[in-house]
């Protein structure tokens, strides 16, 4: 494995694991693991990986993949259930008005959550729109409440409340 391989391997684990917020955290995160770079090559290797800051509840930012899913697709075509520890870390809540279901989030996270819906492909959904902690997710004409919701707990921890 080359040099760079190792090096982006151990950064993507280092992001995945810990709330690491500037480059220097995670400088001395790779030298503890003996890998040694400048902080130009850090640079270009997080917008390689195309990280992103997210606000954190206590006040402060840490590095995130673009996709918080290890995007594994079942025979459907869709993402399953595993993922990251960030993958459940931004939802709050959900509920649904009509054919409209509005969910809570952290601040910074919906969009996120967002594209993981969007990239369910679901037949059942039409499309999400988001903005900093909300996600209103609009469903297809005659798709229950239920079925959302369970299409929806591929990826967040939803839990059907019978409802429909």
């Amino acid at each position: 494995m080359s040099r760079k391989n190792d090096r982006i391997e151990h950064l993507i684990e280092i992001i995945k694991n810990n709330n690491v917020g500037s480059q220097e955290e995670l400088l001395k995160m790779l030298a503890d693991k003996g890998i040694f770079v400048t902080q130009a090559t850090l640079s270009r290797d997080l917008k390689m990986l195309k990280t992103t800051k997210v606000p954190l509840d206590h006040g402060s930012y840490a590095y995130m993949l673009p996709d918080a899913l290890t995007s594994k697709l079942n025979n459907s075509g869709r993402r399953t259930a595993e993922f990251s520890r960030h993958a459940g870390n931004g939802f709050i809540s959900l509920e649904f008005s009509s054919n409209i279901g509005v969910m809570l989030t952290r601040n910074g996270y919906a969009s996120g959550i967002a594209y993981d819906i969007d990239m369910l492909n679901a037949p059942e959904i039409a499309g999400t729109i988001a903005g900093a902690n909300t996600v209103f997710i609009v469903l297809r004409e005659g798709v229950s409440h239920d079925k959302a919701t369970e299409v929806l707990s591929l990826i967040l921890p939803v839990k059907s409340k019978g409802n429909d």
